[in-house]
């Protein structure tokens, strides 16, 4: 099975079967957060800033950075945002935008080996982001619809995935460096939104040969208590050979839950992260509990 690597400044993180889940935390997203998309539009990036640490701190081991704020100049948002979190923070980024300037004006202001979300299957699409994907040395996302919209065969968004990495390759870009997406859907509205992501992860890992990565907390759009369902997917798809994902690591349920799956799973050598984090996690409840009684 291929790896994927990342790269900041500093850090490398590599992605891959046998390897610790990787979580890209997906807060740095003005999409539903009117207060940090006006702060951003207004050249306000204090919150961005503590959103990165707050999330490397919580062990993100990547952040996504999203500027799509309507009416803005998307591009000038992004590079100002790179240039900021790369100043504070040492871990790779993904460039998340659907406006392909935007893509180019992060990718310019990057310094090592980015992670571009995304690229979707529209003949459009792949003609103008691999390129550019090809120019700066990156890795690309590629999501697993088309012109056609998000079919509810698994087969059929299969079959987008594995048009993605093939034009990839008809750039130079090399299966590794193609993450897919399978299009996590609400089951609260798809029965087997759940069922079929794990369908298309098994035939990727097995066929295409690439790494996966989605939006986890997609499956609990729209229902009560998503933190625990999120939660329990998580482990889910690391079993059907998910190798990443997009997700909130300040959610302690997620990151706990990850942090368990790895430890099964065989990708934390002698149960380190997981000894650390509860030891961790202890010590920091016997504090509170000392200045509680203090």
């Amino acid at each position: 099975m291929k790896e994927t690597i990342l790269e900041s400044r500093t850090k490398s993180v590599v992605i891959g079967q046998n390897r610790p889940f990787t979580i890209i935390g997906e807060r740095i997203n003005p999409t539903g957060r009117k207060v940090l998309a006006a702060e951003m539009a207004a050249g306000n990036f204090d919150r961005v800033a503590s959103d990165a640490l707050a999330q490397v701190e919580a062990g993100a081991h990547m952040l996504d950075i999203n500027a799509g704020i309507p009416l803005a100049d998307e591009p000038a948002i992004m590079r100002q945002a790179i240039e900021l979190v790369q100043s504070i923070a040492d871990v790779p980024l993904s460039i998340d935008s659907s406006v392909v300037a935007a893509l180019q004006s992060g990718l310019e202001a990057y310094e090592g080996k980015a992670l571009v979300n995304s690229v979707t299957g529209e003949d459009e699409r792949l003609e103008s982001v691999l390129p550019l994907v090809k120019k700066h040395g990156a890795a690309v996302i590629g999501i697993s619809n088309d012109e056609t919209g998000i079919s509810e065969d698994p087969d059929e968004r299969f079959a987008v995935a594995k048009k993605i990495v093939e034009r990839a390759a008809d750039h130079g870009i090399s299966a590794e460096d193609v993450l897919i997406d399978p299009l996590v859907m609400p089951v609260g509205a798809m029965q087997y939104a759940g069922r079929q992501v794990f369908h298309i992860i098994r035939r990727v890992q097995e066929e295409l040969g690439c790494n996966t990565v989605c939006g986890a907390s997609n499956v609990s759009f729209g229902l009560p208590n998503r933190s625990t369902l999120n939660a329990t997917f998580v482990p889910m798809l690391m079993t059907a050979g998910m190798t990443a994902a997009i997700t909130n690591p300040l959610e302690e349920e997620i990151k706990n839950a990850i942090l368990a799956a790895d430890a099964l799973l065989g990708n934390d050598e002698n149960c380190t992260a997981w000894i650390s984090a509860n030891t961790e996690a202890g010590q920091g409840r016997r504090r509170t509990r000392r200045r509680r009684r203090g």
